[in-house]
């Protein structure tokens, strides 16, 4: 039962009660149970304590023998150190659940939040570059997030070292920012960044979808990468190498059919790659916060309205609804046949991946899906331009 394996967009009604909110947390607590299998186990068995009493038999038949669900002791520590501290759970569904969250096929069945949670009712735009940054770029990541706080936008980024802390930094003067961590909310990384993270869950908010405690490992960057671009309505790239974690924002961001916006840098410093080559492909080039304000005007004259909208958009009455049309469930055997098929037609040799979904295919928002999927797993490499090859 690999994780991640059903997308799915559909509309969850979020718990109701101290109780379920347990059982939605050991569900997806539980090993091999990410946040697309989650909702898809819901609705095939109607509740998160149906779905735990039925994964065992889930397990076994997908050749997985002596499945034991995520024990209840171990969530009710997790809500115990979540109290301590003062986080608050937010559940899908609920109205502090982010509206542009629901948009995205791979959305958080829950977070846990240190902060003013009504920030994310609020307009957002993602400042993210490079750890490594030069002092332009952080001169650059300081001024757009002060022009972007100050009309009115909330600066989302990842706490990371570089372009992150100056953009966590600036956005602070207005207490305007968002800072989505790897690992547990509670746990501040990278270690020298502590007082700007006790600083942010004062005036701002901290946001993270993993177990309290949790340290970061490389896998769970790229699945923070996806909040960062999912809250936001455009992604700014200060600095980013070709081949970085920044640029794994971006695709998320394109992806998820987010505006992607970069600085263009000097072509022989590396560190500005990506931003040149993202320019080249398309992305919108910005030499300062105004750039940013006309290239998101089309879809959202002013802060002020969108913040309106979703505000009315999460009110009890109506739960918040994806835009996008709901998937078809694929059973997983049917899902496993498909990731064979994928690793199939790739070897050591690269291969465009829109070559590899021509090949196949099938259709090609379900196979980027579940490329994505075998290249966070570790079973694909994606190389330079994107082309991808078997990691054997």
């Amino acid at each position: 039962m690999a994780e991640d394996f059903f997308p799915s967009n559909h509309p969850t009604p979020s718990p109701q009660c101290a109780e379920d909110e347990r059982a939605w947390l050991r569900l997806l607590r539980s090993r091999r149970v990410g946040p697309t299998s989650f909702f898809k186990l819901i609705r095939e068995h109607g509740t998160a304590q149906a779905a735990l009493d039925a994964l065992p038999d889930v397990a076994q038949a997908a050749g997985i023998n002596e499945y034991q669900p995520c024990p209840l002791a171990v969530v009710e520590e997790e809500m115990r150190r979540a109290q301590k501290i003062g986080a608050q759970l937010i559940c899908w569904g609920s109205r502090n659940y982010p509206v542009s969250l629901t948009e995205i096929p791979d959305a958080p069945p829950l977070m846990w939040a240190m902060g003013d949670i009504s920030l994310l009712a609020r307009p957002m735009v993602a400042l993210v570059g490079a750890r490594n940054a030069s002092s332009l770029g952080l001169r650059m990541a300081g001024r757009l997030a002060k022009d972007l706080t100050r009309d009115g936008y909330v600066v989302v980024s990842g706490l990371a070292r570089g372009i992150d802390t100056a953009a966590h930094e600036a956005a602070l003067e207005h207490g305007q920012t968002i800072a989505v961590m790897p690992g547990g909310v509670d746990l501040i990384y990278p270690s020298e960044n502590t007082k700007l993270g006790k600083a942010i869950a004062e005036n701002g908010l901290r946001l993270s979808e993993q177990p309290m405690g949790l340290s970061p490992q490389a896998r769970h960057f790229p699945l923070r990468n996806r909040i960062i671009s999912g809250l936001s309505q455009a992604v700014v790239i200060v600095e980013a190498a070709a081949k970085s974690g920044t640029m794994i924002t971006a695709r998320n961001a394109l992806d998820q059919g987010r505006d992607v916006l970069a600085v263009p840098g000097h072509p022989f410093d590396a560190r500005t790659a990506g931003c040149n080559m993202l320019i080249r492909d398309g992305a919108t080039l910005v030499r300062h916060a105004d750039d940013v304000f006309e290239a998101i005007s089309g879809a959202f004259s002013h802060p002020s309205s969108v913040e309106s909208r979703q505000c009315s958009a999460v009110e009890p009455s109506s739960a918040p609804k994806p835009i996008s049309a709901p998937q078809p469930a694929r059973s997983l055997t049917e899902t496993s046949k498909l990731h064979d098929q994928i690793l199939a037609r790739l070897g050591p040799r690269p291969l465009a991946e829109d070559q590899l979904i021509q090949e196949l295919g099938h259709p090609a928002h379900e196979l980027s899906a579940e490329i994505v999927t075998l290249e966070l797993d570790g079973h694909i490499i994606r190389g330079a331009g994107g082309l991808l090859a078997r990691n054997r």
